[in-house]
């Protein structure tokens, strides 16, 4: 980076961590050894025009298969269009109906030197792309991906047409779109403190009639606080002041409602009042792109008070927040106690942010812990636990990992950082690429892929891993010239209307370089063994059992910031598998220090086990056949200890995912409630249903596809505060066995149901057998993979012995029959 572009403070101290060199996985490195070594220019151009094959094949497939749909379905080959496919829930915001993957990719081609292409694209997007459509979107999404694509690609074409060569007929065209979008964003703003609603519909706005929106009450804080650099952009390039007002208005709103004791703020607020509705706070979901973006509305725009506010809750982030190399969620109130066991893969955007601040040594601390975790699932987990084992076993190539590698090796000309991209790439064509395109993978551990190609991929990725292998001269502009948004479309820092200013910080006491610029060449100068000896203590820290090559095993003795007369670290540390015994200290020399407690810490090796539950259709015609798989959760009643069960006809929760006011209150009465997973947790679900007097409720999963027999069953966890308050019985059912379930209720109007565990259920009925075979649903049959003896069932033949290997049934005989997916469907 040039010292021009960016004030960034030297490093500051790395707080002893509670969990330091105690939960990393034990990997071992490449076998090749290759790692660290010095990439000769003919490797990376051979990378670099690797990379730009891969932009080729996913953006090629995108416009032949797609457009102009919002996004790529890359396993079926065609468009996701809104209302044609399968409703994903809260996923699906950011579909407007406005080829969201061809806006959004826009800059991209300009940064991959494809400039006639990126013509092309332009006028494609003039002449076709409307922005009135009657579809509801989120506001967040919206922003960062259309709004931003269009300044992104504006900002390009305007260079490109002072250059002479190219966009000579341009006349601002994506400008005037911009600002369309804007004033249709604007609506989301009408609220008494200023912060956005959720949502908005793109011609009626929030509180029209027509509007379908504007009943919501929370909001995330990113979703809040991410506006300022696309609207302060959108005003600046268009004269209007009316957008930077707004969304400075809404960082105003977020600043003053922090925790004043903690400088943290939490994930989820109420936008009338302003109060928090959750309190747990970190830089992953939910908070991450609000830290950012004070970061860089400083440097985009050269307002001291941005990076005043960042250095507070940075400062409060490396206090309370950032264990190296782990980074865990906290109560805002009482930042002493993490909330949760495992870590979401969009807190990989960090690194890069402290990279931007300076701060490189807690940046390649964290940085090489991701690393690792991507060698043992070959991508990072959508969340992952303290222990690296998978929690949420999704990956929809997401690129914040790809982003701050980038970062990593601008601040340290590391070659290391090259090869991490290497492996990146590499990952990229042997687990993700199809036919079609590049597809999400649906579980780590199976490698199963999801029929979905978000947006990001192609507005992120390829420009981080395209710019990591690229020189200065190989682009048409200078690079350090621009700020990256949260979804890397690229605004000029010319934006900014002074430079920025080295003086006093009225926020915080700071050290004396927090507005000082270094070098990273001047600080180390070719010197790629300051990353290295960071990087090395984090290689072989392992659990049990120790793999060759790894000393440190078993036990260690670690420092707790434990109070003296307070435990819940230990407790917190004993949840997860980890035994604490206190250690003879005159073993550890005079090393002790005051208030900490040194403790041997030991891991147990055995994964906490996750007892499948059941969900058994009861009424006629079903009469006990009909048996699905379903999900825990870790806090509710505990159906392990009912005898029968808990019994109650299911009815839809209005509105589907609950996450709003509960519209059919009277009808949930003493029946279990449906409700579909997303747009809020699951525990603010559950209140709203059992306050409507639901007696259980049954979690049906938004993504497309998904089952119980590829995909391992979780438990479903809390909002990180206190859940004794939910009483009633939860389960959790993937797409395809809920799919089951809505369909029996919409052909048979009352459905009774059981809710109890699988060695419980009701036995043989009728002398039909419980079904159990390898099965799976495609295009309303049922698909099976053994051989299948089945009764006659209301006259119908819909089984018999055969010499196939793939059997049929239409699913008009045998939808509200039995099945349990218990196994994975054969090929």
């Amino acid at each position: 980076m040039e010292a021009k572009l960016f004030c960034w403070p030297e490093s500051s101290p790395v707080i002893a961590g509670m969990l330091r060199a105690l939960l990393l996985t034990s990997l071992l490195s490449w076998a090749d050894g290759h790692e660290g070594q010095v990439m000769l220019p003919e490797e990376k151009t051979k990378i670099r025009d690797q990379i730009v094959e891969m932009f080729d094949h996913a953006y090629g497939s995108y416009m032949k298969y797609a457009y102009p749909a919002d996004e790529l379905m890359p396993l079926s080959c065609k468009g996701r269009v809104r209302g044609l496919e399968p409703n994903r829930g809260d996923i699906d915001d950011s579909l407007g109906k406005f080829s969201l993957t061809l806006i959004d990719t826009l800059d991209t081609l300009v940064v991959l030197n494809k400039l006639e292409e990126f013509e092309a694209a332009v006028r494609r997007t003039v002449r076709d792309v409307r922005l009135d459509n009657d579809v509801v979107v989120s506001v967040f999404e919206t922003n960062i991906r259309v709004l931003g694509g269009l300044l992104g690609a504006h900002v390009m074409a305007d260079m490109l047409r002072q250059q002479g060569e190219w966009m000579q007929w341009y006349t601002d065209e994506l400008l005037h779109m911009a600002k369309e979008l804007g004033h249709r964003l604007l609506p989301a703003f009408n609220t008494t403190s200023g912060l956005p609603y959720p949502r908005v519909n793109l011609r009626y706005g929030v509180l029209n009639p027509l509007s379908r929106t504007g009943t919501e009450s929370d909001t995330c804080t990113a979703c809040a606080g991410t506006m300022i650099l696309e609207f302060a952009a959108l005003s600046r390039l268009s004269g209007e002041s009316v957008f930077e007002e707004h969304a400075r208005k809404a960082l105003d709103v977020l600043w003053e409602k922090r925790q004043r004791g903690s400088d943290l703020v939490g994930t989820v607020i109420n936008i009338h009042n302003g109060d928090w509705v959750r309190r747990d706070s970190g830089v992953g979901a939910g908070i991450d792109s609000y830290y950012e973006y004070l970061m860089k509305a400083y440097i985009l725009l050269g307002d001291n008070v941005y990076l005043e506010r960042f250095n507070t809750h940075y400062s409060a982030i490396m206090k309370y927040i950032s264990q190296p190399p782990l980074l865990l969620n906290v109560h805002m109130h009482n930042p002493t106690v993490s909330v949760r066991s495992w870590m979401d893969s969009l807190l990989a955007f960090f690194p890069g942010l402290q990279v931007l601040r300076g701060d490189l040594k807690p940046a390649i601390e964290t940085h090489e812990m991701l690393y690792q975790v991507t060698k043992q699932h070959k991508f990072l987990p959508e969340a992952f636990t303290t222990e690296f084992r998978v929690h949420w076993g999704q990956h929809p190539l997401r690129p914040e990992f790809a982003e701050s590698t980038y970062y990593l090796y601008k601040a340290t000309g590391d070659p290391y950082y090259l090869r991490v991209g290497q492996s990146i790439v590499e990952k990229l064509n042997a687990h993700a690429r199809v036919p079609c395109g590049f597809a999400a993978v649906q579980d780590v551990r199976t490698g199963t892929h999801e029929d979905r190609m978000d947006s990001f991929f192609l507005a992120e990725m390829f420009k981080y891993l395209y710019l990591l292998f690229s020189e200065r001269n190989q682009l048409h502009f200078d690079i350090d010239d621009y700020i990256f948004t949260t979804e890397a479309h690229l605004l000029p820092v010319s934006l900014s209307t002074s430079q920025p200013r080295c003086q006093s910080n009225d926020t915080v006491r700071l050290d004396q370089f927090t507005y000082s610029c270094p070098s990273t060449q001047t600080l180390f100068p070719n010197n790629p063994s300051f990353a290295k000896t960071i990087r090395d203590s984090y290689k072989c820290v392992c659990l049990l059992p120790c793999p060759n090559g790894c000393s440190r095993c078993g036990r260690w003795g670690i420092k707790l910031p434990l109070h003296d007369h307070s435990m819940e670290p230990v407790e917190f540390l004993r949840s997860m598998g980890i035994s604490l015994t206190p250690l003879n200290e005159a073993a550890l020399g005079s090393s002790g220090a005051r208030g900490v407690r040194w403790l041997g810490v030991t891991q147990n090796s055995a994964e906490e086990e996750v007892v499948p539950l059941i969900v058994q259709l009861i009424s006629p015609p079903f009469l006990g056949r009909t048996v699905l798989t379903a999900g825990p959760a870790k806090f509710g009643m505990d159906l392990t200890k009912q005898e029968h069960g808990v019994k109650g006809s299911i009815v839809k929760s209005s509105p589907y995912t609950a996450c709003g006011h509960i519209e059919n209150a009277e009808e949930l009465g003493g029946h279990i409630a449906l409700a579909l997973r997303g747009d809020c947790m699951f525990a603010a679900k559950a209140r709203r249903l059992q306050e409507a007097g639901a007696i259980g409720v049954i979690f049906i999963d938004n993504r497309e596809g998904s089952n119980s027999a590829e995909t391992p069953l979780f438990q479903m966890v809390g909002d990180g505060g206190s859940t004794a308050d939910i009483a009633i019985p939860l389960v959790f059912l993937f797409s395809q066995e809920g799919a089951l379930l809505t369909s029996a209720l919409e052909d048979h109007q009352n459905v009774d149901v059981l809710m109890l565990p699988n060695e419980k259920r009701l036995g043989k009925m009728a002398g039909i057998p419980v079904l159990k075979t390898s099965c799976g649903i495609f295009k309303r049959s049922l698909i099976c993979t053994d051989l299948v003896e089945i009764s006659q069932i209301r006259g119908t033949l819909i089984g018999t012995q055969t010499n196939s290997a793939l059997i049929v049934y239409p699913l008009y005989s045998v939808s509200l029959w039995l099945i349990n997916l218990q196994k994975p469907l054969k090929t």
